[in-house]
C-alpha cells in the first residue's frame, strides 16, 4: 500500500509551483505515493509551464473524492476569496494568507490520517507574518494548529546526514543559559526517533560542543565539561548511540567524509546551518521533527530572484518528497 501525501505549492510569488511541476512530472514519483495537491489550479498550470513539464491530474471537490486513479494526482482547486492575481517575486499578505489557508487544510487531513504526510514547497516567513502568523516560524504554528504540546525540533537534512539543535531562533548571548542536560538528551532522542521513522534502524549521533575547540578543557568555557558531556552519557544510558561532545568546526568533516555519523546535534542555529548549507544549499531539506505528523520541505527559500525563469533546482524538493514518503510509510505500519 502506498502512503497518501498532501502536496502544497508554496508561496505563489516564488518558485514553489515550478518545483512541484518538476517533481510530479516524474512518473516514478507519482507511482510511489497517492498524491493530493491542495492549491490554485492556475498556479499549478503556471508552474508546469515555467518548468516545461506536464502531468495528468484530476480535479476533485474534496479529499473523499480523491485517490481514484492510480498514478494520477488529485487536486483540490483551492483559491482565496476575491480571486485577485498574486503579486510575483515579493512578500505579500495575500501570498501568506494563501499559504496559511492551504496549510490548515493539509494539516487537518494529515492529522486525521486521510493523508499520512505533508510536503510543501517553499513559503516566505515575511508573507506568513503579514498574513497574521503569530508564531516565530511555521513549525511552531503547525504545533499550535495540531494542539501538540510535546517536544519538537527542526531537522536539517543533506543527503543522508541529519542535524538537530538544542536551541534555535534566539540571540547567541542567551544560548549558554538554555543548555541543559534535559534539553540535550531531548534533542538526541528527537533526531534518533526521526531517523528511525525515515528508515535508519540504528542512528549514530554526534553531539557538538558549544565553545571554540570544544572549550579546550575549560580554557574557553565549561559548558562541555559541566553540561554537554554528562548529557551525552545520560543519552547513552537511555540506549541512544550518542558520542561527544566534538568540536563543531571538525565534526561535519568526519560526518561527511568518513560517514562516521548519521545525525549531528548542535547547540545553536548557525552551528549546523552554516555547515549544511555550504555543503549543499540546493539539496538541503527541512523536516519538522517530533510533530505527530510527517512534514518536510526544501530548506532553501522562495527564491524570488529566479521566479518565472525556469531554472529552479528540484533536488531538495525531491529529497523532501523521498523523506516524507518514507516517514508516511512508517505511519501506515
Amino acid at each position: 500500500m502506498n502512503p497518501r501525501i498532501a502536496v502544497l505549492l508554496g508561496d505563489p510569488a516564488g518558485i514553489g509551483p515550478e518545483l512541484i511541476g518538476r517533481l510530479l512530472a516524474k512518473a516514478e514519483n507519482r507511482a510511489r505515493a497517492e498524491l493530493l495537491i491542495i492549491g490554485d489550479r492556475r498556479e499549478l498550470e503556471t508552474g508546469m509551464e515555467i518548468a516545461g513539464q506536464c502531468f495528468e491530474y484530476e480535479v476533485v471537490d474534496n479529499a473523499d473524492a480523491a485517490f481514484r486513479q492510480p498514478g494520477v494526482p488529485s487536486l483540490i482547486d483551492f483559491r482565496l476569496a476575491g480571486d485577485a492575481p498574486y503579486e510575483r517575486a515579493t512578500a505579500t499578505e495575500r501570498g501568506g494568507r494563501y499559504s496559511l489557508d492551504a496549510f490548515r487544510q493539509a494539516l487537518a487531513l494529515t492529522q486525521k490520517n486521510t493523508t499520512q504526510g505533508m510536503l510543501f514547497a517553499p513559503v516566505n516567513k515575511t508573507s506568513l507574518h503579514l498574513a497574521g502568523m503569530e508564531t516565530g516560524d511555521e513549525m511552531e504554528w503547525f504545533a499550535k494548529q495540531l494542539g501538540y504540546t510535546g517536544s519538537f525540533c527542526e531537522f536539517n537534512v543533506l543527503d543522508e546526514l541529519w542535524t538537530s539543535r538544542v536551541t534555535s531562533h534566539m540571540a547567541l548571548k542567551d544560548v549558554s543559559e538554555k543548555l541543559s542536560e534535559a534539553r540535550i538528551v531531548g534533542a538526541v532522542q528527537l533526531i534518533h526517533d526521526g531517523l528511525k521513522r525515515a528508515g535508519n534502524p540504528k542512528p549514530r549521533i554526534a553531539v557538538c560542543g558549544f565553545n571554540p575547540h570544544n572549550g579546550d578543557n575549560g580554557a574557553f568555557g565549561r559548558e562541555e565539561i559541566d553540561v554537554i558531556a554528562p548529557a551525552v552519557e545520560v543519552a547513552r544510558e537511555h540506549g541512544y548511540d550518542a558520542q561527544g561532545p566534538f568540536p563543531a568546526d571538525t565534526i561535519f568533516v568526519r560526518a561527511r567524509d568518513q560517514k562516521a555519523f548519521d545525525g549531528v546535534v548542535t547547540m545553536y542555529h548557525d552551528q549546523g546551518q552554516i555547515a549544511m548549507k555550504l555543503m549543499g544549499f540546493w539539496r538541503g531539506v527541512t523536516v519538522h521533527g517530533g510533530l505527530p505528523v510527517p512534514i518536510a520541505t526544501p530548506a532553501h527559500g522562495t527564491a524570488f530572484d529566479i521566479h518565472g525563469q525556469g531554472k529552479a533546482d528540484v533536488g531538495a524538493t525531491q529529497k523532501a518528497f523521498d523523506i516524507v514518503t518514507q516517514m508516511a510509510m512508517d505511519r501506515l505500519r
